[in-house]
Formats: structure tokens, C-alpha cells, sequence
């Protein structure tokens, strides 16, 4: 009867772990295009809950790691991501971030991380002048942290972008800082690896496709995960993105100071 009852509790204790969902918010902006392409992918794909937040509200839901998607925020006026830097929502994003929450800037995300400086660094115009739809290779510089814990450093991802201001600049001491640190989490490489130049398709500084803040909890990258996360579409490289935030937060919790309950269904 014992051994039966036990058996029982564990079975529950197990079932309840495979029903445990991240919550994921989406911030939406006017201009946002990639936002419906992350909500699909995270529900759809990842199996996971994920919902809207817009950009004039300040309630972030209980999300457990929020994504700021591409697209063209504010159309892009001034310069991209300077007036969404301002919206309500990032306020409570920076909150968010400052107390350890896992967030996640795609493409125009990534523009408006670094106008809102949770990011070092700056985008400048393609070094072509173009804007630049294809698919890239990034190399994983650090299988480690919420982003990259499920990869393998050194390996190859393909992933398309799609930008034209994705040409990441930074000066000399703070390039040296985020190397020092383990802060670039990809760089643009050819098909084995390799950082060339022919293989930089708008010019960053040292091929860098995206980096992360000192702690860890913040990634900018220009590449399109979301685009590539079912075999359809042509790669599924991107959803180990992805699975890294998932399994993360399943194993360390959200990294935020106060307490969160993750919601079963």
C-alpha cells in the first residue's frame, strides 16, 4: 500500500513537471511585424503560453521572459528603436531586466535594447547600404547561460536576417569589455565556422550578430530564430534558442528577486 502510494506521488510529481509552461510576453509595438511569429512559434512549436503586451501598457503579465520582436517600431522614425525606447512598456522592461528577467531583443528588439541601454553599443546603416533578407551562419561563442545552455560552443546555426541597420558598432573599450566578459553570443561566420569577412553581411565590428548584458539575462541578436524554428521553413536551428530559455528557467527559476509561481496547464 505504502510502496503503491509512493508510486502514485511520483507519478503526479512527474506529470506535473511535463505540465509546467513558461510564460512568454510578446511586446507589441505600433510597426511590430515579427510579434504574431513569435507568439506561433512559442505556442505553436514550443508548446509553451505567450501573449501580447502593448507598448502603452506597464503590466508585464507575470511573463517569465519577455521578447521585444522586430519589425518596425514607431516606423522607425528618427532612428530605429529611439522613440520605442520611450514607451511604457519598456519601462517596466528595464524593471523587469534590472531585477534579473530573462529578455530577449530580435532584430528591431535588438535596436531598441540598445536605445534603451540595456545593451552596449549602437546599429549603424548595412555597410552596403542595402537591406540585407537572407540567411546567415552564426557561430555560438558560449554554450552557457539562459540563451545558449542547450548549444554547443562553436556551433554553427543557420538563421536568416532580415535588416537594414544591423551593422552593430561599439568603441575599442567596449568591445574589449564584452569579450573579456563572454558577452558576444554570436558571430557571423561561414558554413564551417569561420569568421571571414565575406561571411559579415552588414559590416558589425568582429562579425558580432548579438551579445548579451553583463548578467547574462538580456540578449540582442539580429538573426530571426523565430524564422527558423520548424523544418519548413527551411531550418530548425533557431529553436535551440529557444529550448535554452525553456530549459533555463525550468532549472534555475526566472533569475528575479521576487518570488514567481510558473503556471501549470
Amino acid at each position: 500500500m505504502e510502496f503503491a502510494a509512493k508510486r502514485r506521488k511520483n507519478h503526479k510529481n512527474k506529470s506535473d513537471r511535463k505540465r509546467v509552461r513558461m510564460k512568454f510576453g510578446v511586446v507589441q509595438f505600433p510597426g511590430s511585424n515579427c510579434d504574431q511569429d513569435c507568439i506561433h512559434v512559442i505556442r505553436r512549436v514550443m508548446g509553451h503560453e505567450a501573449f501580447y503586451l502593448w507598448h502603452k501598457d506597464e503590466d508585464l503579465q507575470g511573463a517569465d521572459c519577455v521578447m521585444v520582436p522586430g519589425g518596425f517600431s514607431y516606423g522607425d522614425y528618427l532612428r530605429c528603436g529611439a522613440i520605442a525606447r520611450f514607451a511604457p512598456m519598456m519601462t517596466a522592461v528595464k524593471k523587469f531586466a534590472a531585477a534579473g528577467g530573462i529578455v530577449i531583443g530580435i532584430c528591431n528588439g535588438f535596436q531598441i535594447l540598445l536605445e534603451a541601454g540595456l545593451l552596449q553599443g549602437a546599429m549603424q546603416r548595412n555597410r552596403r547600404l542595402k537591406f540585407q533578407c537572407e540567411s546567415v551562419h552564426l557561430r555560438v561563442e558560449h554554450a552557457s547561460g539562459p540563451f545558449t545552455c542547450k548549444a554547443q560552443e562553436g556551433q554553427v546555426l543557420r538563421i536568416p536576417i532580415a535588416h537594414g541597420e544591423g551593422n552593430y558598432f561599439a568603441d575599442t573599450s567596449t568591445l574589449s569589455e564584452l569579450n573579456r566578459n563572454g558577452q558576444v553570443a554570436f558571430r557571423y561566420c561561414d558554413g564551417m565556422g569561420k569568421t571571414t569577412d565575406e561571411a559579415n553581411p552588414n559590416g558589425s565590428l568582429e562579425n558580432i550578430a548579438g551579445i548579451t548584458n553583463r548578467s547574462g539575462n538580456v540578449l540582442g541578436m539580429m538573426p530571426h530564430p523565430e524564422r527558423a524554428s520548424e523544418s519548413i521553413l527551411g531550418s530548425e536551428d533557431g529553436k535551440v534558442i529557444f529550448e535554452s530559455i525553456i530549459s533555463w528557467i525550468m532549472n534555475h527559476g526566472t533569475g528575479r528577486k521576487e518570488s514567481v509561481v510558473l503556471s501549470k496547464g
